[in-house]
């Protein structure tokens, strides 16, 4: 159980980086407040979107780490600091489609979200650790009272704000981002716990010790 876990978590990163560096190629369109923010640091200085990424993953992680460790493990770090170099990756091999400013982007757009919605699904029900920015946000509803979606809200609000103010892709479908990957992320996140409450069954029924 313990190799499809780590199976499900890095599999996991590499779709959610493929998506995220998908929906990086039609950015004129829009991204999640997180990638808008990146793209601005990229582009104000330097580095790799990857690169900023990892810094500010590693930020939540220590500010987390002080407020309440609790939603910290390994796959909070590996997290932090894998799914950075996998975006930089497909940026770098060149390898996916090129924005064509028309319909299609919608499409190319759609399938970065849906990806990443699966791949986030995927590293979370691997049960190893939830990500930076959902232990942040996870930490913050503990100490605040509030809500984790009024967290979720509050936070990406102010990192949208952030991103804009640096200069980062927002348009239309920034808005519509989460209505679309959220439902995506929800549905692939039970469909894989499923998949692994299975297997876990199978593997006791067989006697078989993970």
């Amino acid at each position: 159980m313990a190799f499809l876990r780590y199976f499900f978590l890095f599999s996991g990163f590499i779709l959610f980086g493929l998506g995220t560096a998908l929906a990086i190629q039609v950015s004129y369109l829009g991204l999640h407040p997180w990638d808008v923010l990146n793209v601005a640091l990229y582009a104000r200085h330097g580095l790799t979107i990857g690169s900023w990424g990892i810094i500010c993953g590693l930020i939540l992680v220590s500010i987390s780490f002080v407020v309440d460790r609790s939603y910290i493990n390994i796959g909070t770090f590996l997290n932090a600091l894998l799914i950075g170099p996998i975006i930089d990756f497909f940026l770098w091999a060149d390898i996916l489609p090129e924005a064509s400013h028309d319909w299609k982007d919608y499409m190319i757009l759609l399938a970065g979200i849906v990806i990443t919605g699966v791949g986030g699904g995927l590293y979370v029900a691997a049960g190893i650790g939830a990500g930076p920015r959902d232990g942040f946000m996870l930490s913050l509803a503990d100490k605040t009272r509030l809500s984790v979606s009024q967290a979720r809200v509050i936070v990406e609000s102010l990192v949208l704000l952030i991103g804009f103010l640096l200069g980062g892709p927002i348009f239309v479908m920034t808005f519509v981002y989460t209505f679309i990957q959220s439902p995506v992320f929800q549905y692939s996140l039970a469909f894989f716990r499923k998949l692994l409450h299975v297997a876990a069954r199978k593997n006791k029924d067989s006697g078989f010790v993970a």
